[in-house]
């Protein structure tokens, strides 16, 4: 049977290998102790607050054990959690958590204040604090934990389709929806990466992404609990922190998004750090510049590109490392087991070297969205395939580019223009930093290209030299029409630009 539980069955097969340091206070856990953790947790839940299969806790805090704890604990008990984002406001978590209508709500000390704002607008049972309570009838989840949630064991056992969790997405295009993460697609997803990306019990992964986010959670949180490996958990970013602990605790394998790369590529401690045991490095959230990769290549680590969704699972694709250099840009073949297609507007797969939307089908497929089946039918279609909004192209080969969104593709002249692609080349001048290119209306083509751009440090940019560059790269049709230099792109905590904004800043004359 397909569940849940990953924990569970590693520590029943390997109980004294180490699975987890927390860097913040240098604790070390055994696979062992971490599940005992995870039991005790889901205990609480039901023996202490009365939980029942499917219903919902919600929990608002940054990476530590105890948000470890929880989403292990529903693999266990049939209790559906739902992580809350802590960069959102209290209007914002509001609109979540009035949507999923959790049972409880546990919470961070850091963000007492954050829920005193929430508290009055929300109906919610129970209020369980994992440091110092913002009121005194909240619940302490240590006591509860210890009190309440004794036991050697949880005598449940979940269905591959129950609900796992609830993961919400960014909603920088409109209203968040709760993507049902199905007990199927956890233990899917972990299966396939560890089987794809080759992940064994001698893997260790730095962990400082967000794992109220899907690709926290996802890569490498759940493969290497599969693989039976070690995973370093940070409680924030830091640069300098990162390098320092991939050296001293001889990481292999490490999720980043393209931000952040760029961001540990300019510490100066990526000149000196020892990454002799890393086996490759790799970036999701969205595109990759291509120099980055030569910026790793170039201190001897291999940085690829991933691909995944919340809906589908944030990793898709795999390759290895020589073809990560060979086929620069490409996301990758298809996982086993992964059915990938690019579609026409009305649907029929197209051939290698055309470009349509990016639709997936297979186990690693979420249930749909939460309380909203409008929104479920217009990405689902009837034979199971999940249409992702993405623009791809697929090779000869078999291997798979992204194109960029749909809804981020324009029309100039009566001919598509994908801005993907114009950033692609954009990015590999020497003298930019970043970049990101929008459709404005035009009266002549309909449609244009404006392309936004960072310069790197010291750099003044000259337009019509970004004009001439891409002109012998592109098609004249592509060309942006105007060049605006700024100092940083909006981006989601992920890594995507928000390309919203940049639409305003152009509206208001930027």
């Amino acid at each position: 049977m397909i569940h849940g539980d990953l924990l569970g069955e590693r520590a029943r097969l390997s109980p004294e290998r180490e699975a987890l340091v927390t860097v913040a206070d240098r604790k070390r856990y055994r696979y062992r102790e971490l599940d005992q953790r995870a039991v005790g947790c889901a205990r609480m839940w039901m023996y202490g607050l009365g939980l029942r299969p499917g219903d919902r806790v919600a929990i608002l805090s940054g990476n530590r054990v105890e948000l470890l704890d929880a989403f292990f604990a529903a693999g266990k008990s049939g209790v559906v959690l739902v992580p809350l984002s802590t960069r959102l406001t209290a209007n914002e978590l509001e609109l979540i958590v009035r949507d999923c209508g959790p049972r409880a709500l546990i919470y961070g000390g850091e963000h007492r204040a954050l829920v005193r704002r929430l508290r009055p607008r929300v109906e919610v049972d129970f209020w369980v604090a994992l440091d110092e309570p913002d009121r005194d009838d909240d619940l302490d989840y240590a006591e509860m934990v210890l009190t309440r949630g004794a036991g050697s064991s949880v005598h449940r056992r979940c269905r591959p389709e129950d609900p796992y969790c609830l993961l919400y997405t960014s909603g920088t295009t409109g209203r968040p929806k709760g993507v049902v993460i199905p007990h199927r697609q956890i233990s899917w997803n972990a299966y396939s990466t560890a089987t794809c990306w080759q992940l064994d019990e001698n893997d260790v992964s730095s962990i400082f992404t967000p794992l109220y986010h899907a690709g926290g959670l996802g890569a490498f949180l759940t493969p290497l609990i599969m693989a039976g490996g070690r995973l370093v958990l940070h409680a924030n970013f830091d640069a300098a922190e990162v390098w320092r602990v991939i050296e001293q605790e001889a990481c292999t394998a490490v999720l980043g998004v393209p931000t952040i790369w760029k961001i540990l590529a300019d510490a100066p401690e990526f000149q000196t750090v020892d990454l002799s045991r890393v086996r490759w490095l790799i970036s999701g959230g969205a595109p990759l510049p291509r120099h980055l990769i030569e910026v790793y290549r170039a201190r001897g680590v291999v940085l690829r590109q991933g691909y995944g969704l919340t809906e589908v699972g944030v990793n898709c694709f795999t390759m290895t490392d020589e073809e990560a250099y060979a086929k620069a840009g490409s996301v990758g073949r298809p996982m086993m087991f992964t059915e990938a297609k690019v579609v026409s507007e009305s649907g029929q797969e197209l051939p290698a070297g055309e470009v349509g939307e990016l639709c997936f089908r297979g186990p690693h497929v979420s249930a749909g969205y939460w309380n909203n089946p409008q929104a479920t039918a217009e990405v689902y279609d009837s034979q199971g395939w999940f249409h992702t909004g993405d623009m791809a192209v697929r090779d000869e080969d078999g291997f798979f580019f992204i194109a960029g969104r749909a809804k981020d593709m324009f029309i100039s002249g009566g001919v598509n223009v994908y801005p993907a692609e114009i950033e692609s080349q954009l990015l590999q001048h020497p003298e930019v930093r970043d970049a990101a290119v929008i459709g404005v209306a035009d009266e002549t083509w309909g449609e244009v290209g404006v392309a936004f751009v960072v310069p790197r440090e010291g750099v003044e940019i000259d337009a019509a030299g970004l004009a001439g560059f891409l002109g012998a790269r592109l098609a004249r049709y592509k060309l942006p029409k105007r060049f605006i230099v700024v100092g940083e792109l909006p981006r989601t905590p992920y890594g995507k630009v928000v390309k919203a904004e940049l639409a305003k800043l152009l509206a208001g004359g930027g």
